[in-house]
């Protein structure tokens, strides 16, 4: 039997190149290697203001994109998480268990708390909701970068204790890492990770970027006055873009440096705008053809939610009635 492996992302902001190598590609791939579940975390996204109308356009674009990518309907269960109501309620009862502490003690929350004025408390709860996400779902594994790597500990001490206090219930999730080099950093600053939230127009490149916005921001990325291609870490600006490109070009750092020995940088950005422009075409054209077959995208959540809703009553009822809930 295979392991069941569970992951989500938010719907606002899209997905970026960093995003795409670092989870969706991964997604794509584990398909055929473990029994997946993917959710389009729309809850986890309320944690700050939102437009509703807006939220409700991005969730329905995020999960056409998915599948866009790769995610298929065959071979995973894909679906909202606000569809699933014991998402919250599963979270009230993990509340219970844990404390102040615990949550304080988490540093994505410290570093989102210091750009707002009065965060809401939604996103001082933020991981507790993660947890339930996970748990809910009984999965084996679930596939985490180095920003997620506390919160996913704190879901295993959830689910330890939950466990020990009540009697089992929860699998204990292990984490599955992405690659170390699927790291992409920012193409305006290449010393912070690629992000959605930068406010930077040309910081990211986006699966739906359009060619010449691409050329744009490659153009305009961040480099360096030596002219010369190397990997070299302390040069993090030619470093980035050298990575991007043998990542998407399957190729190693040497046979990157070989194949653009002598080039300058003008001719180097002008190959990676092609790499680039290339590797999203599919995507971008899947993506196209299914905006225009909604039905069919809200047909595979409907599956997708059908599938998972059994899986999540079975969690909780269990979770319920150990805790003496009626």
């Amino acid at each position: 039997m295979r392991e069941r492996v569970f992951s989500g992302i938010q719907p606002t902001g899209g997905i970026h190149l960093g995003n795409y190598l670092g989870a969706i590609k991964q997604w794509v791939e584990w398909q055929d290697r473990y029994e997946s579940i993917f959710c389009v975390v729309n809850a986890h996204a309320i944690t700050t203001p939102k437009d509703p109308k807006i939220l409700h356009e991005q969730t329905l674009q995020m999960a056409t994109l998915l599948l866009a990518c790769g995610i298929d309907p065959k071979k995973s269960k894909l679906f909202i998480q606000s569809q699933v109501d014991l998402h919250g309620a599963l979270c009230w009862l993990l509340n219970c268990g844990v404390s102040m502490g615990d949550l304080s003690r988490m540093t994505q929350f410290k570093d989102k708390s210091l750009k707002s004025k009065s965060p809401l408390a939604g996103l001082f709860n933020y991981p507790v909701l993660m947890a339930a996400d996970i748990l809910l779902y009984q999965a084996d594994c679930v596939p985490v970068g180095e920003d997620q790597q506390q919160h996913l500990e704190l879901t295993r001490d959830i689910a330890m204790r939950f466990n020990k206090n009540f009697g089992t219930c929860f699998k204990i999730p292990k984490a599955l890492i992405a690659p170390t080099g699927a790291r992409v950093m920012g193409l305006d600053d290449p010393l912070v990770k690629m992000s959605k939230s930068h406010p930077g127009n040309l910081h990211a490149l986006f699966l739906l970027d359009d060619p010449s916005l691409i050329a744009k921001k490659i153009k305009k990325a961040a480099t360096d006055s030596l002219g010369v291609l190397r990997f070299d870490p302390k040069r993090p600006g030619i470093y980035n873009l050298l990575h991007i490109y043998a990542i998407l070009s399957q190729q190693t750092p040497e046979q990157v440096e070989q194949a653009f020995e002598g080039m300058g940088y003008g001719a180097f950005k002008q190959a990676l705008i092609e790499v680039v422009v290339e590797h999203f075409r599919p995507i971008r054209e899947a993506y196209d053809q299914l905006s225009q077959a909604q039905d069919h995208v809200l047909q595979v959540l409907q599956e997708g939610l059908r599938a998972v809703q059994p899986i999540a009553s079975e969690t909780y009822q269990r979770a319920k009635t150990l805790m003496g809930l009626l």
